[in-house]
């Protein structure tokens, strides 16, 4: 009885820990591509062109299908196509929106094809040369989709951080939000930050209903509206 509770208690935890460390990591990669865009633009540019070399070299010797193969082809051009004005990327255009399209329907069409694997047919296993096909094991779709699929558009993701212009508001407006109004200096922020910065200033109003303070400092550089938690 004791252990169950235990083992339930322990999920919990963990699975906090595990979203907490998630959050972490992204907050740090957004202030990487920040500061070093150009090195993104050709570290994305790179993954795209290895990444579809990888899946023609998957067609050639293990046989995946043409079509799926042509299909993720296709999206990894238009996935390119975001790069030619990094990192301002247009989150209503047509190339980014095409983006997202393709990025969705390339998970579908992959996810169909190991879910429903071909069967032999019995004529087929009657032949004397007869081979039993390969079937992906766990490990190999996980890896496939998280390399082949995810990695490109969660790249791209990320590196909506570093476009100043994504989203039009100011440490101003989210202090107001937060019903603090001594903030002089307007400053852009990012998308990131600006979903961390928000949640801290709910999580601050949350825990001030207890009587419990989360102090923010302030940096000490030549802009003061920086602020950091």
């Amino acid at each position: 009885m004791l252990i169950e509770l235990l083992a339930i208690i322990g999920s919990i935890i963990g699975f906090i820990a595990i979203t907490l460390s998630i959050a972490s990591g992204l907050y740090y990669l957004s202030e990487l591509v920040e500061e070093n865009t150009e090195f993104t633009r050709r570290f994305l540019a790179r993954l795209i062109k290895s990444t579809a070399t990888f899946l023609l070299l998957l067609w050639l010797f293990d046989a995946f299908p043409l079509k799926l193969i042509l299909f993720s082809q296709f999206s990894y051009f238009v996935y390119y196509q975001n790069l030619r004005k990094f990192p301002n990327i247009n989150l209503t255009g047509p190339i980014f929106l095409t983006t997202c399209l393709l990025a969705l329907l390339n998970h579908f069409f992959w996810f169909q094809h190991f879910n429903n694997p071909p069967v032999p047919t019995i004529e087929e296993r009657l032949k004397p040369d007869f081979k039993m096909p390969h079937y992906a094991s766990f490990t190999e779709i996980a890896s496939f989709f998280g390399l082949c699929i995810w990695l490109i558009p969660f790249g791209f993701f990320i590196s909506l951080s570093a476009n100043e212009n994504t989203l039009p508001t100011s440490v101003l407006e989210l202090e107001r939000s937060s019903g603090e109004n001594d903030l002089n200096v307007q400053k852009s922020i990012t998308l990131i930050k600006f979903v961390f910065q928000l949640a801290f200033n709910k999580i601050a109003q949350l825990l001030a209903l207890f009587n419990i303070k989360l102090s923010k400092k302030q940096k000490t550089s030549r802009n003061p509206s920086d602020i950091y938690i």
